[in-house]
């Protein structure tokens, strides 16, 4: 735990998660290596091998026809079908006030010395769409709807071959140019440097397994990625008139996820953390995925009472949660105080599952830690904001001498002319 962030003496644990297991990334790293490497050499006969190895496909044509893809919407269930079309057109509104926001800039910094910036949407776009434990419909809309917005030219998604039918759908109504059924580091390899059928793209985003994790952060560099995102995360910050039954059933609503997911309640008032233990063992009874739930909460379930509340908004900014719910008296007092999260939900009317779902912010988000110094997925990080410069006979005069000097100084005389040369 670091430390000198004023929070260690004043934290008691009521349940601590057990201590992390071995990790198996050496393996992983070894394994994706091979894979990357053979499917940058040999192109699709290394992603078929593999796909039939990891997934039993025998797929000869990886990419979905528009008939399939028309032929998977068609078979969506009618509701299920306008709750995907509501999820997209939440997402949708929410990029493009986002976008709005992204203004290109044209300043005249001193006389003749014009500089500015334009936003350019990135051209070709890749968006990995895990299959997992659940068709999770609203997974294609976190990726490819803002890239739409951002006016990315081309969207491709890769998913898993075992990946329910119901998630062609969503990708194909989520506006992708072309999807593929590919899954697994294979498919991040085929994204990163192109095969015979897959495009090479220039940005990949969207979660998935170690496997897919630790093939974005091989194949980085040549190609951009979002960011390197562990197991879901989700943490309460709650003050006595915190309610037990609903920070339990918050907390196993994410725990579902997976069993390695973090949850936590972070707490000011010890009857609440205690009551929150009971209830959390007593829910676990009658939910129907406990088996994920309950081995998620026993390895990393954790509730920790503070003094007071800054030691609670210290540890919750230390834990740097990716999702972070508000469960006090003044939610949004206590929001304005909170610096480290993924995303935040004020209030106890503000459920993780909203924009998990449907609400419209982007359920994409920094986990282990890395909300100290990063936010998550959204339309931003489909666009490049690129500056600019050109300059009149004043703004030459203006930078040119500095600029001669100070080329001097570091003893670059090849910049000192070139510098010079406008000047004359």
């Amino acid at each position: 735990m670091a430390t000198g962030s004023g929070f260690e003496s004043k934290i008691v644990h009521v349940k601590a998660p057990e201590a992390d297991a071995a990790s198996d990334a050496v393996a992983v790293e070894a394994a994706v290596k091979k894979i990357v490497a053979d499917v940058r050499a040999e192109g699709d006969a290394a992603v078929r091998r593999y796909a039939k190895q990891f997934d039993k496909s025998d797929l000869e044509v990886f990419e979905v026809s528009m008939a399939q893809r028309e032929a998977a919407v068609a078979a969506l269930d009618p509701q299920t079908r306008k709750d995907t079309e509501f999820a997209i057109g939440r997402v949708r509104a929410f990029a493009e006030a986002q976008l709005g926001t992204m203004l290109p800039l044209e300043i005249e910094a001193l006389p003749g010395l014009h500089l500015g910036h334009r936003v350019i949407p990135i051209h070709t776009v890749g968006a990995y769409v895990p299959g997992g434990r659940y068709p999770i419909l609203s997974a294609p809309v976190m990726t490819i709807v803002p890239a739409k917005v951002a006016g990315c030219a081309e969207v491709i998604a890769c998913l898993p071959p075992v990946a329910h039918e119901a998630m062609i759908a969503a990708c194909h109504l989520s506006g992708a140019d072309r999807i593929f059924r590919v899954g697994g580091a294979q498919a991040i390899a085929a994204m990163a440097f192109g095969t015979e059928t897959i495009p090479a793209v220039d940005k990949i985003v969207g979660p998935g397994n170690a496997y897919v994790n630790e093939a974005k952060r091989q194949v980085f560099g040549p190609v951009g990625i979002d960011q390197l995102a562990g197991p879901s995360e989700i943490y309460v910050v709650a003050d006595e008139t915190g309610k037990a039954a609903m920070i339990a059933t918050d907390l196993l609503a994410q725990a579902e996820h997976d069993i390695r997911t973090r949850v936590g309640l972070i707490t000011t008032d010890r009857a609440l953390a205690e009551a929150t233990l009971v209830e959390v063992e007593r829910q676990l009874e009658t939910l129907p995925t406990a088996n994920v739930a309950g081995a998620a909460w026993r390895s990393n379930g954790e509730i920790v009472v503070c003094a007071d509340e800054a030691a609670m908004i210290a540890y919750s900014d230390h834990i740097a949660a990716e999702h972070l719910q508000v469960h006090t008296r003044d939610p949004q007092a206590t929001a304005k105080k909170l610096s480290n999260y993924g995303s935040l939900f004020i209030g106890e009317l503000a459920s993780v599952v909203y924009s998990d779902k449907c609400c419209g912010t982007n359920h994409t988000l920094p986990t282990m830690g890395a909300a100290r110094y990063t936010g998550g997925l959204w339309v931003g990080s489909y666009v490049k904001v690129c500056t600019h410069q050109w300059l009149e006979k004043p703004g030459v005069e203006a930078v040119a001498p500095p600029a001669i000097r100070q080329s001097a100084t570091e003893g670059m005389e090849g910049h000192r002319r070139a510098a010079a040369l406008r000047l004359s």
